[in-house]
């Protein structure tokens, strides 16, 4: 049986740890994502890490902002040992910095690539998550996700499967396209078109339009280790893990 995670940044309006952690375990979660709001400072971390401790789940991937993995590579690795975290990846950055041709994408490929050598360096995982913007054409024709992954040629991939359709591409079809690069997916679901919006229009996994059966079928023929379970904007976070985490374990 698959262990599904938890990405905490859809628990980011239901604090606190002590509370959060104990359901995600109940519910059947082994293992959680983490974010950086959750690792601004040694007392967050410490935080963090006694939560784990308490509730039994792990933390074996984690998002880092850009500027952090490049400024702060010692402090990251403090930060990843101390919660366990195996694979790192960076999962943003703003609409100020993004390239606009095939180029521009191809240099910041390169870019991480080297953000993330003393990461690799060290045993861990590294890559980048995507949202919709890197599947959405450059005016020069260029697919911004396969131009960075031509930079970046160890760059792994977790894949936010909600967000590359939401972008209007196929995520079946980019699964088996990177599968060799995949390591982690993001398992969430959109809501039928005009619902949910006080969810911004997501949905908990199985409530939505992503066909689960063939992407499941499709990241089981991948490296994907991690199957991360994520909402965007719950309006009620437990009725979001558990109806998620039994939507998953039926697929």
């Amino acid at each position: 049986m698959t262990d599904f995670s938890f990405q905490l940044y859809s628990a980011r309006n239901y604090p606190p740890l002590t509370d959060l952690l104990p359901m995600l375990r109940a519910a059947g979660y082994r293992s959680v994502e983490g974010y950086g709001a959750l690792y601004a400072d040694e007392a967050k971390v410490r935080e963090l890490t006694d939560a784990l401790s308490a509730s039994g789940l792990t933390m074996p991937t984690g998002h880092f902002s850009l500027a952090m993995l490049e400024d702060e590579p010692a402090h990251v690795l403090e930060i990843a040992k101390a919660l366990g975290i195996e694979t790192i990846y960076c999962p943003h950055i703003g609409s100020d910095e993004r390239p606009d041709s095939g180029a521009g994408w191809r240099d910041f490929g390169a870019r991480l690539q080297q953000a993330g050598q003393p990461y690799r360096d060290a045993g861990l995982g590294f890559g980048w998550h995507n949202h919709d913007f890197e599947v959405r054409p450059t005016g020069d024709g260029a697919v911004p996700l396969l131009a960075l992954f031509e930079g970046g040629p160890d760059l792994e991939w977790e894949a936010d499967l909600a967000w590359v359709a939401k972008g209007g591409a196929d995520p079946v079809e980019l699964v088996r396209s990177f599968g060799k690069r995949l390591t982690a997916a993001h398992l969430k679901d959109i809501a039928p078109e005009g619902e949910k919006a006080d969810e911004d229009g997501w949905a908990d996994l199985g409530d939505g339009i992503m066909d689960w059966k063939a992407l499941m079928l499709a990241l089981r023929g991948t490296g994907c280790r991690y199957f991360v379970i994520e909402h965007d904007n719950p309006s009620d976070l437990r009725r979001f893990a558990e109806r998620s985490i039994a939507a998953a374990r039926k697929l």
